[in-house]
C-alpha cells in the first residue's frame, strides 16, 4: 500500500464500541470471528471490493450465471496442533469450505486446495495430510481439482497452512442467508456444541477426562441435503457455527435479519465432558467453535419435519430444538437461564481459542 493510498484512509468514521481505530496493527482477535473481525470485514474489505455477490456476507457468494446458480466459498486453515481427536488440519479443510457450501443452499461440486509449506516440513506429515484431505474428499463427494504450493523460510511459518476454495450449484427453489429470519422462525441445532474447539485446547493443555473429547469434523452436505429435500423454502437461513461458536452465528443473523433471537439455555446440547472442560477454562460452550454442526432457522410449521430428519442422520442424532425468532430485543442474542434468568449473549470481541480451525 502507498503512502498516499494509506493517507485516504480515514479511521475516524469507523463505528464503536471497539472500532479498527483502536487498534492500528493487526491482533489475533481480528481472526477470531467476532467484532474485531466484523469491523475489519465491515470497514475495511467490503468498503475496498464492495459488489453484489460480496454484500449478502454468508458463508458463501452466490451468483448467476447463464448456466445457473453457482456459490463459492473459500476458507484457510491454521490450526495448531495440526493431527488432534476426531480429525486433522486436512480433514478441517475439506469439511469446512464444504460446510460453508451446503449451508448457502448449494450441493458442493469442486474445491482447490493451495498449501503454504515452511522449510524443514516433515514430508510424511505432509503426505498425511494429503491422505486425509482425499479421504474426506471422497466422504463428501467433492473433487480437488486444482491447487497451488509455496515454501516460506524456516521460522516464517508454522509447518503448514492449507486455502480451500469450493465451488457448488445452487438448488432449485432454495433461497437461504443471515438476513432472512423471520419472527415466529424456529432455531434448531444439528447436535452438540463445543467439540471441536474443546477437543483442540484439551491437546494444547493436557487436560484428562474420562472419555476423550472428540473434535466433530465432519461434513454436513448430506444432512444439509436431507433437510432441504424435506422442508424446502421453510429453510429460511442456515450456518454452521465455527470460529466465536453459536454465539457469534446467532448474532450475526439477529443483526442481519434485525430480529431477536430467544433461547432456551436448557435446551442447547452440550456433551457433559465437554461442559466440564469448559468450566475448568472459564468458557461458556456458547462461544466454542464446531466444525461439524449446523444451526437452521426455519418456519415453525416446519420445525417438527426438520428435527426428525435431522436426528433421523447420524451426524444429526442429538439435534434440538433451542429458540425462537422474535421481535422483542432486536438484534440481539438473550438466552434464558436454567434460573428462569434472561441473560444477554454479546457478541465476542474476538477469539476465546485461538487458531481452533
Amino acid at each position: 500500500m502507498t503512502t498516499d493510498t494509506a493517507a485516504t484512509i480515514d479511521l475516524s468514521t469507523w463505528s464503536c464500541p471497539l472500532p479498527l481505530a483502536d487498534y492500528p496493527e493487526i491482533v489475533m482477535g481480528h481472526g477470531g470471528g467476532g467484532k474485531l473481525g466484523n469491523e475489519l470485514v465491515e470497514h475495511l474489505f467490503l468498503p475496498a471490493f464492495r459488489n453484489a455477490a460480496l454484500e449478502n456476507l454468508g458463508d458463501a457468494a452466490v451468483f448467476d450465471l447463464a448456466s445457473g446458480r453457482l456459490a463459492m466459498s473459500t476458507d484457510s486453515f491454521v490450526v495448531q496442533p495440526l493431527f488432534f481427536p476426531g480429525g486433522s488440519i486436512g480433514a478441517l479443510a475439506i469439511n469446512g469450505t464444504v460446510n460453508d457450501l451446503a449451508v448457502s443452499g448449494a450441493e458442493p461440486k469442486f474445491l482447490s486446495a493451495s498449501f503454504i509449506l515452511e522449510e524443514g516440513f516433515p514430508l510424511a506429515q505432509l503426505a498425511a495430510i494429503v491422505q486425509e484431505m482425499s479421504a474426506a474428499a471422497k466422504t463428501a463427494g467433492v473433487q480437488i481439482v486444482t491447487g497451488d504450493t509455496k515454501v516460506v523460510e524456516r521460522g516464517h511459518g508454522d509447518g503448514v497452512y492449507i486455502n480451500t476454495t469450493g465451488v457448488g450449484l445452487l438448488r432449485a427453489g432454495i433461497s437461504v442467508g443471515p438476513a432472512l429470519a423471520e419472527p415466529g422462525d424456529a432455531i434448531l441445532v444439528s447436535g452438540t456444541i463445543g467439540d471441536h474447539g474443546m477437543a483442540i485446547m484439551s491437546v494444547r493443555e493436557g487436560l484428562e477426562f474420562e472419555s476423550q473429547i472428540r473434535s466433530d469434523c465432519a461434513a454436513l452436505n448430506g444432512l444439509i441435503a436431507n433437510v432441504l429435500s424435506a422442508a424446502g423454502g421453510a429453510v429460511h437461513t442456515m450456518r454452521d457455527p465455527t470460529r466465536g461458536g453459536l454465539a457469534s452465528t446467532l448474532n450475526e443473523i439477529a443483526s442481519a435479519s434485525n430480529v431477536g433471537i430467544a433461547l432456551d439455555e436448557r435446551a442447547i446440547p452440550v456433551r457433559p465432558d465437554v461442559r466440564s472442560a469448559c468450566e475448568l477454562l472459564g468458557l461458556d460452550p456458547v462461544y466454542v467453535a464446531n466444525e461439524g454442526k449446523a444451526a437452521f432457522i426455519v418456519a415453525p410449521e416446519c420445525a417438527d419435519v426438520v428435527l426428525s430428519v435431522l436426528q433421523a442422520h447420524p451426524l444429526g442424532r442429538e439435534a434440538a430444538r433451542i429458540g425462537t425468532v422474535t421481535t422483542d430485543h432486536p438484534r440481539m442474542l438473550v438466552a434464558r437461564t436454567a434460573m428462569g434468568a434472561n441473560r444477554v449473549i454479546a457478541i465476542p470481541v474476538g477469539e476465546q481459542l485461538p487458531r481452533i480451525c
